[in-house]
């Protein structure tokens, strides 16, 4: 499912039902993995940002860039424990998502993990992942291509479809 966003708002609406959507599937006993994937630019981050903000995220989120993971705990109120952000943009292989605690981070059932750059680390990311693809169409617009996945689960029709 192709989805536009020409604005922040447009974004944290899109954020909104993925968050959603994601909630109807978590998996028992493993944490859920939205992998975004896209080019430098393409608004990773931005979504990211948009999804901490509807999980109850009070601090500024940033891109882990150079500490590579950052883990925010949730209201008791929101689907999931844990949202864990991670950017493997500087990651050279598995063996350095392996160190900073990739194994625990699956097995624990409420965790959220939002992975930026899984090509990076294509062979750690499970077959359960749910891949966002996006790609910046101009300064302002994005493309957002929500995976087979999710489109069953996703609310209708809160954000605009193309």
């Amino acid at each position: 499912m192709k989805l536009v966003s020409k604005s922040i708002i447009e974004t944290k609406n899109i954020a909104h039902d993925l968050v959603r959507a994601l909630a109807s599937a978590r998996l028992s006993g493993r944490a859920t993995v939205l992998a975004l994937a896209g080019d430098l630019g393409a608004g990773k981050t931005a979504l990211t940002k948009a999804i901490a903000h509807e999980l109850g995220v009070a601090e500024d989120v940033t891109s882990p860039t150079f500490v590579l993971e950052k883990i925010y705990r949730l209201p008791k109120k929101m689907p999931f424990e844990h949202l864990v952000h991670i950017d493997a943009y500087r990651l050279e292989g598995v063996h350095e998502l392996e160190a900073i605690g990739w194994d625990e981070a699956l097995a624990h059932h409420g965790n959220l993990i939002v992975i930026e750059w899984p090509e990076r680390v294509d062979q750690a990311i499970p077959h359960t992942a749910h891949t966002v693809r996006l790609r910046a169409v101009n300064e302002t617009t994005r493309e957002i291509i929500i995976p087979k996945s999710l489109v069953p689960l996703w609310p209708e029709p809160k954000t605009k479809k193309n």
